[in-house]
């Protein structure tokens, strides 16, 4: 899991991305496509066509760093704009990799009445 503090921004970068793209061509995409500072230390992520595969661009101010999770079951949800960022808290995003709807994610838990 990445170590993501609470403070941090992250980025969804909305439609799909290709993912042949390694951490340049990606750091390229948040300068030219997205408009920001791929370092700056905010989380830029990105999906794939079909959907089952995330690309997380991260600068932690000693480097850039590229992550990938792919699902081997479902898809991640994703927002239905076809251009520009989403801006989720890393909360969300840990949701999202954990194949949990992340838009309202359900509790579960119930405290068991003593009996």
């Amino acid at each position: 899991m990445i170590p993501i503090s609470s403070g941090v921004r992250v980025w969804l970068a909305v439609g799909h991305t290709d993912m042949r793209r390694g951490m340049n061509g990606l750091a390229l995409q948040v300068q030219e496509a997205l408009g920001r500072d791929p370092h700056a230390g905010d989380l830029y992520v990105f999906r794939g066509r079909r959907g089952d595969l995330v690309k997380i661009l991260w600068h932690d101010g000693l480097g850039m760093s590229l992550y990938a999770k792919r699902l081997e079951r479902g898809r991640f949800l994703w927002p239905a704009t076809t251009s520009g960022t989403v801006s989720i808290s890393s909360a969300q995003l840990a949701y999202m990799l954990d194949g949990i709807d992340w838009r309202n994610p359900q509790h579960t838990y119930r405290p068991q009445v003593a009996g």
